[in-house]
């Protein structure tokens, strides 16, 4: 199967798991797979230097209100000719849709959402696009994007970062950071302004709206802590804001960015697509595809759990997987006339992973339940070979 006919089935099962959310969120982003270090890979593009040699992949999350992601409903994946490098000052030339940054755009797949849903995507600064801006309220969508410097100016000239910043803030409030690479986790003590704008059209725009009214919800960390850098997320929305609550709404469905993030980090730390023996690009594509079903499961396992952590765990697992996780667990062959709840089947699978349950300790992370999953697979397929004959799946398929 190409790549492409793998991520159709993803987005099939997807449609049919979002089909009861009244609102869905669209969580995209880009990254790159490095394969520089494998000299014999062939088909590579250039990332971020003619000598970096990899391909790149944009994937869009469906997230429903609460944050529990729901699926992968688009996946692009292309490689960066070097001849596109140092064409930096031609690009205002080339029309939005031939551009790489028409990526977001395509990161909205049709179909997906039924007439009667609501779907806003969310975006990095990346996004802050004006043409794709156009397209989401064509296609009858909302957006969430962080704006970017350089290019927020209000219709009558004005930088929309000064502009926010003359305000006097409507609320002091507590953010909660999570940890990144270059960040522990930590609360923000954070200003928050939010008001109404109309953006007006970039002189080589790709569309024949002249504004756009939208709302902004300005985030600002007046006093970080030492050596840290200052929160600052200034968040362009078609959605409305009349109140504190919608505005605090906002910047929450935001954070739910940290997601894909999530799911590019399982791709490259826990299914270490990048240290694969695979040499061909075409296949490496296909591998990110099936690796894309497993980083997406984690996610779901980790965020259903706390979600919803006394439903049966058939909501996710199949009834070969409960048992042979339970079996294991309590190191016995009778099993429950039940299934466990989904926090007991997460708790035990990261508990494969090292995680010891301390009361202190909280939840379990992706990290620990990449690991506990891992371990699980071989324990899986023990328990199926041991098994006389396959028991009766009434669970989740």
């Amino acid at each position: 199967m190409t790549h492409k006919a793998i991520i159709a089935e993803q987005r099939a099962a997807t449609v049919e798991r979002i089909r009861a959310e009244a609102m869905v969120l669209l969580v995209q982003d880009t990254t790159s797979f490095d394969f520089s270090h494998h000299p014999a890979a062939s088909g590579m593009g250039i990332l971020d230097n003619k000598y970096c040699q990899g391909f790149l992949a944009h994937s869009t999350l469906a997230v429903s209100e609460q944050g529990v992601p729901l699926g992968l409903v688009e996946q692009q994946v292309w490689i960066r000719p070097e001849e596109e490098t140092g064409k930096s000052q031609q690009r205002h030339s080339i029309p939005f849709a031939a551009k790489e940054s028409y990526k977001w755009v395509a990161g909205l797949p049709e179909q997906v959402v039924s007439e009667r849903q609501q779907w806003v995507t969310v975006c990095d600064r990346e996004a802050h696009i004006y043409e794709f801006l156009d397209v989401v309220l064509e296609q009858g969508g909302d957006f969430i994007v962080r704006a970017s410097q350089g290019r927020s100016f209000t219709e009558d000239g004005d930088d929309l970062f000064e502009q926010m910043g003359q305000q006097d803030p409507q609320q002091l409030y507590s953010l909660s950071l999570k940890r990144r690479p270059d960040r522990e986790a930590r609360l923000a003590q954070v200003e928050l302004r939010f008001g109404s704008l109309t953006l007006k059209r970039p002189k080589r725009a790709d569309t024949e709206r002249m504004t756009l009214s939208l709302q902004v919800v300005d985030v600002f960390e007046p006093e970080p802590p030492a050596g840290e850098e200052a929160v600052h997320w200034l968040l362009l929305t078609s959605l409305p804001i009349h109140t504190l609550p919608q505005a605090q709404q906002i910047i929450t469905w935001y954070t739910y960015r940290w997601l894909i993030e999530r799911f590019h980090y399982v791709l490259k730390s826990g299914c270490k697509l990048e240290e694969s023996q695979l040499r061909a690009e075409n296949r490496l594509e296909r591998l990110l595809a099936v690796y894309s079903l497993v980083a997406w499961k984690l996610l779901w396992l980790t965020y259903q759990a706390r979600q919803t952590p006394h439903v049966p765990c058939t909501v996710i697992l199949r009834s070969q997987e409960w048992q042979a996780l339970y079996a294991y667990i309590h190191r016995t062959q009778r099993l429950p006339p039940t299934p466990p709840t989904l926090h007991q089947a997460v708790h035990w699978i990261a508990q494969l992973g090292g995680f010891l349950g301390r009361k202190g300790d909280g939840e379990p992370g992706v990290k620990v339940l990449w690991r506990g999953w891992s371990r699980f697979q071989d324990i899986l397929a023990t328990w199926i070979i041991s098994r006389p004959s396959p028991s009766k799946d009434v669970g989740n398929a």
